[in-house]
């Protein structure tokens, strides 16, 4: 009896609900139609059949089907061609809109593959805001270890990135030792709600502390670079020299010449100009577009996420199957967490105040006071006193070689590199011959990893197999 009571009042109050709404409705059309639709309302007055917008539209569109009517002819003379053409009308968009759908549910269409949460697997390490961090190694153990490098990562990538393609038999030649991380909210590191390249380098360093590293090279590639530029900057005694490929500045640099601005910009693609913008001035709506991009769930290409325009040579790599399956693994692991937030903030830390310029990491004379200067005999330098190398594809579109140029103008000191007919990704991507030639580069000839000699005090072992002898008689004299 209760259930049919309530079932009995929820209709009356729908059929309440509806006789309301159908008042309501009927009470705005009275509405429109008094204050609006009549004579005397100010929109029958500008937009009406005699007003002069009203004339001169019917002018135009009366001259515009009058070109039309000899297509009248082809139609049945019994039919009312108004009611003819209404009806091929919406006959086509009908057509065409079950073409669509079909196309959409093509069959014989590639399947879009879908994104893959891998289970985790990374080593962390806990830093001191109780944040976690994820890191890989790969090359020689740390007691062997004749070079530590540290890769931080590239926009939409991860600590499996490294140096894409590496041999580990080429690692083992030079006796070097590859950290990789992942950067807050990217893999599986934790995020970091209020970070900047200083808290950046910050984490590089306890990264570094925490592995019992004393000195290391750090890489800087593309967008991950500017990390690289933040550990020059603020932890400049924890490095023995940095190595950047085709690096990544600021675009919005307050020391780029106007030309140097210009040549750059020019490079981009329209779509990157506005995402630029956007990571400058809006950076929350990023979001908007990267949960329709890389963030949907399903795989893409690069280039078109990204807005990127690329040469013949990068173009053609991205094409190769070896490439195409380590990108793939690389993203999955890069937007495991699924939170836009971290590749905001990424976009944003790329185009906005660095905190310091790259002049700050020129090597020059500290400037001292008079006094000071009477008796000391020894000078004090500013900036970064390592080596700096930098190679730079002269067809990269990503980072035009313009961007070099400007970073060699402000730091004249760093050794520049120049590949003719390279692009963005061939140079450091899959090239053994490359990656060989860049380690001999920076550490000279190949001389392996450190041999760890144990070195046993003769006079020792002489005393001890004594005593073991000692021990046996004694043994041998009870039994």
């Amino acid at each position: 009896m209760e259930w049919e009571k309530t079932k009995e009042c929820a209709r009356e109050f729908m059929a309440g609900v509806a006789e309301i709404t159908v008042a309501f409705g009927k009470g705005c059309r009275d509405i429109v139609n008094q204050s609006l639709v009549n004579d005397d309302s100010f929109i029958v007055k500008k937009l009406g059949r005699d007003s002069y917008i009203g004339k001169k539209l019917r002018t135009s569109c009366a001259r515009l089907f009058a070109k039309f009517t000899f297509f009248n002819h082809y139609l049945p003379e019994d039919k009312d061609p108004l009611h003819a053409w209404s009806v091929i009308l919406f006959v086509s968009l009908f057509a065409f809109l079950a073409l669509y759908v079909n196309f959409e549910r093509d069959p014989c269409a590639p399947l879009v593959k879908q994104l893959f949460v891998h289970p985790p697997s990374a080593t962390r390490i806990l830093l001191p805001d109780g944040r976690y961090m994820a890191y890989k190694e790969q090359g020689v153990s740390s007691h062997r270890a004749r070079f530590s490098v540290i890769a931080p990562h590239t926009f939409l990538s991860s600590r499996l990135a490294g140096i894409p393609g590496v041999k580990d038999s080429l690692l083992e030649e030079f006796g070097i030792r590859l950290l990789t991380y992942d950067l807050p909210g990217f893999g599986e590191s934790d995020p970091h709600p209020k970070r900047n390249l200083e808290s950046s380098a910050k984490d590089m360093a306890f990264l570094a502390d925490a592995l019992g590293v004393n000195k290391f090279w750090v890489v800087g590639y593309s967008t991950g670079s500017m990390h690289a530029w933040a550990a020059l900057r603020y932890i400049p005694d924890k490095l023995a020299g940095a190595a950047m490929f085709a690096p990544m500045v600021n675009p919005y640099d307050p020391i780029m010449t106007r030309e140097e601005r210009k040549r750059t910009w020019n490079k981009w693609t329209r779509k990157r100009k506005f995402m630029y913008f956007l990571a400058r001035r809006f950076p929350g709506l990023l979001a908007f577009f990267y949960k329709r991009s890389f963030l949907s769930g399903k795989h893409g290409q690069i280039d078109k996420w990204l807005s990127l325009s690329l040469g013949r040579r990068d173009k053609a790599l991205m094409e190769d199957p070896i490439y195409e399956e380590f990108w793939q693994r690389d993203v999955e692991e890069s937007i495991r967490q699924r939170n836009s937030k971290p590749f905001v903030q990424e976009a944003a830390l790329q185009v906005t105040n660095w905190g310091f310029s790259l002049s700050d990491l020129k090597l020059q004379k500290r400037k001292q006071s008079w006094l000071k200067s009477m008796f000391t005999e020894t000078q004090e330098y500013t900036g970064f006193l390592g080596p700096i190398h930098i190679w730079q594809g002269m067809d990269d579109k990503v980072v035009p070689p313009s961007m070099t140029d400007f970073v060699h103008r402000v730091l004249p000191g760093a050794a520049v590199h120049k590949l003719p007919y390279e692009g963005h990704f061939t140079y450091i991507y899959f090239c053994h011959e490359c990656h060989r030639q860049i380690f001999t580069t920076i550490f000279g000839t190949p001389q392996g990893p450190l041999s760890i000699s144990v070195e046993v005090d003769q006079t020792t072992l002489e005393t001890n197999i004594e005593q073991q002898e000692v021990v046996n008689d004694g043994d041998y004299a009870k039994n």
